[in-house]
C-alpha cells in the first residue's frame, strides 16, 4: 500500500509562485507514474500534470503549459509541482496521485488510471 502525503499550498498573488510535494511511503515509489490533480467545490477533479515512472516523459493539461514544471526525486520518494505565474483561475484543492503503469513509461491523465490519493493541499491565488 503506497501512502501520499501532499504539502505546500497557500494563498499567494497573481503571478505569484508554489512548489507543492508529494511524499510517498509504503511501497517502491519508483514503480509509479505520479500525477497531480486539482478539484473545486461542485466540480470534476481535473488532470493537471503527470511524469513517468522514470521520470523521462511528462504531460501537462494545456492551461498549465509553460507555466507548471512536475517533476521526481526518488532518492527522498517525493515528487513536486513547480508552479509559476499563477492565476485565479489556479485555485483549487491540488491532490498528487500514484498510478502503477506496469513498467511502461506512460504518462495517465485519467483520473480512474490513479489508484492512490493524497489528501490534497489548498492553493488560492488572489487577484
Amino acid at each position: 500500500q503506497l501512502q501520499l502525503i501532499d504539502s505546500g499550498g497557500g494563498l499567494v498573488q497573481t503571478g505569484g509562485s508554489l512548489r507543492l510535494s508529494c511524499a510517498a511511503s509504503g511501497h517502491t515509489f519508483d514503480y509509479y507514474a505520479m500525477g497531480w490533480f486539482r478539484q473545486n467545490p461542485g466540480k470534476e477533479r481535473e488532470f493537471v500534470a503527470a511524469v513517468s515512472w522514470s521520470g523521462a516523459s511528462t504531460a501537462y493539461t494545456d492551461s498549465v503549459k509553460g507555466r507548471f514544471t512536475i517533476s521526481r526525486d526518488s532518492a527522498k520518494q517525493t515528487v513536486y509541482l513547480q508552479m509559476n505565474g499563477l492565476k485565479p483561475e489556479d485555485t483549487a484543492v491540488y491532490y498528487c496521485a500514484a498510478a502503477d503503469t506496469g513498467g511502461i513509461p506512460i504518462t495517465p491523465i485519467r483520473r480512474a488510471q490513479y489508484a492512490y490519493w493524497g489528501q490534497g493541499t489548498q492553493v488560492t491565488v488572489s487577484s
